[in-house]
């Protein structure tokens, strides 16, 4: 009866705007959320920053398919599949992150849409799956009588580990754990691990939150 939520960039995956970033040698599109607290903020800085260097869909795609996963990511989500339900909820878009997948094992995934204009491929913005996603992926998982853990590194991971029954961060940045002091901090995916196995020993049977009857 347990889920685990996790965030993706900076947990499985790299940061793809910083790859995007390295690619093309753009210094505008290395923010990221380890930095900037309000994602729609940093959304509009970089789909400016899109705009000015003249990066389409199709143009990045080059630097997103040449992203690999990170080390030991697929052997961390094959041992949590063994013990508990597992979720990806993320902040980037299925136009990134789907080609990914497969390495990963196909995990369900949230995440969000890029509003891709034809022709040249224009990126115009971006549009949410729901408002507030990873908080709201929790508390319906709650609702579904989980008991849930979530982990992340970065500002916009902090609503999902506050909501969830336990919460875990993984190499966060200081301003991220000056934050949320009160979070455990792990800096690997096997200290991630044994993390969780140790939080959800901690977890007594889920309790129904949703009305009776």
């Amino acid at each position: 009866m347990i889920f685990v939520c996790l965030d993706v960039e900076g947990v499985l995956l790299p940061e793809f705007w910083l790859k995007v970033a390295d690619h093309y040698g753009i210094d505008d599109l290395r923010l990221t959320t380890r930095e900037v607290p309000v994602y729609d903020d940093l959304m509009r800085h970089r789909i400016s920053a899109l705009d000015r260097h003249g990066l389409t869909y199709a143009r990045l795609r080059p630097a997103i398919d040449g992203i690999t996963a990170l080390a030991g990511a697929r052997a961390f989500l094959d041992r949590l599949r063994g013990r508990y339900q597992v979720a990806l909820v993320s902040d980037s878009f299925y136009d990134f992150l789907m080609p990914q997948m497969a390495a990963l094992g196909h995990p369900t995934l949230f995440c969000h849409h890029l509003e891709i204009e034809g022709g040249d491929g224009r990126i115009a913005g971006y549009r949410r799956r729901q408002e507030d996603q990873k908080p709201a992926v929790v508390a319906a998982l709650q609702e579904l009588n989980y008991s849930v853990i979530a982990a992340g590194d970065s500002f916009n991971d902090l609503g999902m580990i506050r909501t969830a029954d336990r919460g875990i961060l993984i190499h966060p940045p200081p301003a991220v754990t000056a934050a949320c002091p009160e979070v455990p901090t792990v800096d690997s995916l096997e200290a991630l691990a044994d993390a969780i196995d140790g939080a959800a020993a901690t977890l007594g049977p889920a309790r129904f939150r949703g009305a009776s009857g």
